[in-house]
């Protein structure tokens, strides 16, 4: 099994573009699938049956993991099953019918806008790092993006004749995001007055520099972050993905139909957008409750 499950790891780093983070993932919850087996003395994978693998999924229950863990772990099995199918290693696929955990859909972290707007007021854009600062957390709540695809971006990036920006995303998929006329401004002044500073007249094709001249890390931003929440006096825990998750729901709130706001995300999945339409009819509630006489 460990040499099938070798080939599916290839085959989706070579053919699907996936990512380092997705391989790893896959290839731990897999090989901890083989180690369950092969405790069970059912070495052939055409001799495996449904009812091996509920067994499989209720153990990582009864180890403790949570719900979207389980999922996890049998999303891969799904996938590494359909590839057995297609390269007719196997005639069946026992995992077909097996449905996903019952998950609570945890709503994410949002940001009001009267928040939002004071987090983004704290870079002073006096100095190269502020500049950068404050065209980065412009950038990332103008457009959605996730942080690795922040730090990724090149020069050539951003279309600046038309307003749009490339972001490469998982499984190395290219999507256009609108860059907005805020954003657009904040990223020209720090490409201006202080992208050039930083670089200290070396070569560098990432957008956004530290102050060795070099690509900014996902933790090293998320530092930044950090900081000028602290700075903005802000009670919520407030991260990275924060942003993208403001992002969404503000669009949602403010009228954008969710299948546009599932393209800006770079969502395969329509499901997966759909949890901001809960956080926006959680906050009709609270303004229903503190507006209403009778809330």
């Amino acid at each position: 099994m460990h040499y099938l499950i070798d080939e599916y790891l290839n085959f989706l780093t070579v053919e699907k573009g996936a990512s380092r983070n997705t391989i790893d993932g896959y290839s731990r919850d897999l090989n901890r699938f083989a180690a369950f087996i092969g405790g069970r003395q059912s070495r052939d994978i055409s001799e495996i049956e449904t009812d091996e693998l509920l067994s499989y999924l209720a153990s990582l229950k009864g180890q403790g993991l949570a719900a979207n863990s389980v999922n996890r772990a049998l999303a891969a099995l799904r996938g590494f099953y359909k590839y057995l199918l297609r390269e007719k290693k196997l005639d069946g696929n026992p995992v077909a019918h097996i449905e996903l955990a019952r998950v609570w859909m945890h709503l994410p972290d949002v940001l009001s806008r009267e928040e939002m707007n004071r987090l983004l007021q704290q870079p002073e854009a006096t100095t190269p790092i502020s500049l950068r600062d404050g065209a980065m957390l412009e950038l990332l709540y103008a457009t959605g993006i996730r942080v690795s695809e922040l730090t990724a971006l090149t020069m050539n990036s951003i279309n600046w004749q038309v307003g749009y920006l490339v972001a490469m995303g998982k499984g190395s998929k290219e999507r256009i995001v609108p860059l907005g006329q805020t954003a657009s401004e904040q990223v020209r002044r720090y490409l201006e007055r202080g992208r050039p500073q930083l670089l200290k007249q070396r070569q560098s094709e990432i957008l956004f520099l530290n102050r060795s001249g070099k690509g900014l890390t996902r933790q090293g931003f998320w530092k930044i972050v950090n900081k000028y929440a602290r700075q903005a006096n802000l009670t919520k825990k407030v991260h990275p993905h924060t942003f993208r998750h403001s992002f969404a729901t503000h669009l949602l709130e403010g009228g954008a139909d969710l299948r546009s706001v599932q393209l800006m995300l770079g969502h395969a999945d329509i499901s997966t957008t759909q949890i901001y339409t809960h956080v926006t009819r959680e906050r009709l509630k609270e303004i229903h409750s503190k507006y209403h006489p009778r809330g």
